[in-house]
């Protein structure tokens, strides 16, 4: 062990990021941590669920408790799923694969990045548990064709298609850093040049100088319509905030809807997408899952996230964290502390199943 880990041993989520911190290089810490311009939405992600009362029930039977659930046919043995984020090998040398085996271990989906070190056909094979693609659009359809194609053809379950990044928000802690891949690593899933340095008068990031170069701005509502003729790969809809979009999601075949605002690393000031959850919910009116991601930190986020209509909920951030921390035990571990906060949760508030946390468990506090 570590004299790290033998001064301070993480009990919660929140003890990860400082930890991690220590662990890598300022470039790769603060592209993982940062948000975009002000850094609004990002903060306000975590806050927002400080503003959601508990109601708990009192005079329960909570002797036993079960939060097992399934989506998309997909049974998990919990509502916590691991959220789509790149370059994992920048946190371990074994990146998307520690992750995967990590999913595994504690009986969740893998929401795997485009941007991912690893090859998807590598990650499917080192994976013990389901694995979803999560997919941004090339202007190069045969290169959007072929990733598809891939994922479905080695075992993916779903296809999580990213709708709100046509180009990357604006992150200035990238832009000051002038992020870019260190020499060695490389994206698994792609044979495009990869961006390493820029040239001095380009005053950007080189991840946002390669997504302005080859993704799809163009991305609009007949490409899912196109995706679904190329798979029958259930799909997953990721990055809506408002009711219309939802809906329209559902009208051109989405499987399931991720209600995300990327991290706030996209549009500064969208709305923390707890805010948005429910009449988002409401608008579906149960005719797919709806998933949230964002700002999840305890157990106590979970439940009320389920509370306001989630299926299940994603963490990405955390997860990092835990590579960092100590590879795929840090990212077991990362998912074992939100499984036990939870199950305190529940039992605390008188909920032994998730189906008992109902919209009257939570309340906005009065300001």
């Amino acid at each position: 062990m570590s004299k790290l880990k033998a001064e301070v041993e993480p009990i919660s989520v929140f003890d990860f990021e400082p930890l991690a911190k220590e662990r890598l290089t300022p470039m790769v810490y603060d592209y993982y941590a940062s948000g975009a311009w002000d850094e609004i939405t990002l903060r306000a992600n975590r806050q927002e669920y400080d503003r959601i009362n508990i109601m708990p029930r009192m005079l329960v039977d909570v002797s036993r408790r079960d939060m097992t659930t399934e989506i998309l046919g997909q049974k998990l043995s919990m509502p916590i799923v691991i959220a789509p984020t790149a370059f994992h090998a920048l946190a371990t040398a074994d990146g998307e694969k520690a992750t995967a085996r990590a999913a595994g271990r504690a009986g969740t989906i893998m929401s795997l990045s485009t941007l991912s070190n690893t090859s998807v056909e590598d990650v499917t094979e080192a994976a013990t548990g389901p694995v979803w693609f999560q997919l941004y659009v090339y202007k190069d359809r045969g290169i959007t064709k072929d990733l598809v194609m891939r994922a479905e053809a080695c075992g993916c379950k779903g296809l999580v298609v990213t709708v709100d990044s046509p180009l990357l928000g604006r992150r200035e802690k990238d832009v000051r850093n002038r992020f870019r891949l260190p020499d060695g690593f490389h994206l698994g899933n792609l044979t495009e040049k990869m961006f390493k340095d820029l040239p001095a008068d380009v005053p950007d990031s080189g991840l946002a100088a390669y997504i302005a170069s080859l993704y799809d701005a163009s991305l609009n509502w007949s490409h899912i319509d196109w995706f679904r003729t190329l798979t029958k790969l259930p799909i997953i809809i990721k990055g809506v905030l408002r009711t219309d979009d939802a809906r329209r999601a559902i009208e051109h075949g989405a499987a399931a809807i991720a209600v995300s605002n990327h991290g706030g690393r996209q549009v500064d000031t969208a709305p923390a997408t707890i805010t948005v959850l429910r009449e988002i919910v409401e608008a579906v009116d149960g005719k797919v899952p709806v998933i949230v991601d964002g700002g999840i930190r305890r157990g106590t986020d979970v439940l009320k996230a389920i509370a306001f209509g989630a299926s299940v909920v994603m963490v990405g951030r955390p997860i990092l964290w835990g590579l960092a921390y100590d590879g795929e035990n840090g990212a077991v571990r990362v998912l074992d502390i939100l499984r036990q906060e939870l199950d305190l949760c529940m039992a605390l508030s008188g909920c032994p199943t998730l189906a008992s946390i109902t919209p009257d468990m939570v309340r906005w506090a009065k300001e």
